[in-house]
């Protein structure tokens, strides 16, 4: 292998040149020969037994080369990256060039690498925080939730009124024709949840036990069947039972029923009060985090490879999947249900992955100038608390992610905090009316 030519070029991709040998050719070819060569029929030859350059002759002198080129690439290019002092961030872009009289193949391999980051100014900088203030009001919201999870129903004989749960019969109809999906028998359904189509569940209000309804709704425009969108529909509705939530006094008593702690309702209002507090907090950390990194990366200078976007988007999708499977669905049935193409559905998490691409490049620069090291003994360290947190062994959690990598991601961790420390909060701007 003979490494020709090195060439940086756009969007950080390096073209390397790259010639492969006749000889290495040719002992490629005769590797592909003994692992394919047995699955050709020669005639006056048993199978798999048929020299080799007869069958080149039979068949043509390329008949084992892709299988030779695939045989020695991952070689050849391993040694060329190595020659070239470069680290990939994906697969290359290999075309052949050239294919020498002399029986050399010239290989033109374009590599997408890590870019070349220049950051400006990153100490000091001024980001937005929200100011975290628990009134009152937020204190009692939230117990009247916990309330409403301590509910109980009851099934009553008056007429429905909002905030009851209504079980009906229904089925839709669309110029006097039943659509497919428009069916429902005994379901529950709140009133005031808007989990139906908008008017479908005031029109509910009212009807008592034994009631029949005719509901009509139009389904928005941008609705997830196309074949209903904009359409005037009918919903046949019966109802069969109207029940009604009870929540439970908030007092001493529910105060010692939801807590392990509390004695009074005093007591409750005080651990809710600080429970807020401190999410509201850890939200708003959160929150000036990221502007203190999108701040570091406006003043960055990246030519970011489209391949590391790509692999970006990748990976939102496969969690995007994976919550998808928590609810028992799956990619595929997804983008039929909402009529998504792959392409658009990639195209949605664009911008998102960018914006962590960017980031995360902007958060090692980082790393690199300050010197922040991680230590043999803080990886130790983090790897028994992963160990700790899914219950698996040490040496599991080390098999499943390598020690580069969680010291990479340390590192990242520790520029986040060595920005927040540097960096000067400053009060959220009130937003404007019309947003």
């Amino acid at each position: 292998m003979e490494l020709k030519n090195i060439e940086k070029q756009e969007k950080s991709i390096v073209a390397l040149t790259v010639e492969i040998s006749a000889e290495e050719i040719e002992a490629a070819k005769d590797k592909a020969y003994k692992k394919n060569g047995k699955k050709i029929t020669v005639p006056g030859f048993r199978k798999g037994k048929a020299p080799r350059k007869l069958i080149e002759s039979l068949y043509g002198d390329g008949v084992f080369f892709e299988d030779a080129l695939n045989i020695c690439y991952p070689d050849v290019f391993e040694k060329a990256v190595e020659e070239a002092k470069i680290s990939p961030v994906a697969q290359a872009d290999v075309e052949i060039q050239d294919m020498t009289d002399a029986g050399s193949v010239v290989l033109l391999c374009k590599v997408p690498v890590e870019p070349e980051v220049t950051l400006g100014d990153y100490k000091d900088i001024e980001a937005e925080r929200d100011e975290v203030n628990v009134q009152d009001a937020d204190i009692d919201a939230e117990l009247d939730r916990m309330a409403q999870r301590f509910a109980r129903t009851e099934t009553v004989s008056r007429e429905a009124k909002n905030g009851d749960t209504v079980h009906i019969d229904f089925e839709g109809f669309i110029d006097g024709v039943a659509f497919e999906g428009g069916k429902g028998e005994n379901h529950p359904l709140k009133l005031g949840s808007g989990t139906f189509i908008p008017g479908f569940e005031d029109q509910l209000i009212g009807c008592k036990e034994g009631d029949e309804k005719d509901v009509t709704v139009t389904f928005p425009d941008d609705y997830v069947a196309d074949d209903l969108a904009g359409k005037e529909a009918v919903f046949k509705c019966k109802v069969l039972s109207v029940q009604e939530t009870i929540a439970p006094a908030i007092d001493d008593e529910f105060a010692k029923d939801v807590s392990d702690t509390a004695e009074t309702l005093d007591d409750l209002k005080k651990e809710v009060g600080e429970r807020l507090t401190n999410a509201r907090n850890t939200e708003a950390d959160r929150e000036f985090e990221q502007n203190i990194i999108d701040k570091v990366v406006e003043g960055m200078q990246a030519d970011v490879p489209d391949a590391m976007i790509e692999q970006q988007i990748d990976t939102i999708i496969r969690d995007f999947e994976y919550r998808l499977q928590m609810q028992r669905m799956n990619l595929e049935g997804y983008l039929k249900a909402t009529g998504t193409d792959m392409a658009a559905f990639r195209n949605m998490f664009r911008e998102q992955a960018e914006k962590q691409v960017k980031g995360r490049l902007a958060l090692k620069k980082v790393a690199e100038l300050e010197n922040l090291e991680i230590t043999d003994e803080a990886i130790e360290e983090e790897f028994k608390k992963l160990a700790e947190q899914y219950g698996m062994e040490m040496e599991q959690i080390k098999k499943v992610m390598p020690a580069d990598a969680l010291m990479a991601d340390m590192r990242v961790d520790k520029a986040i905090e060595f920005l927040r420390t540097h960096a000067k909060a400053v009060k959220k701007a009130e937003k404007k009316v019309e947003e």
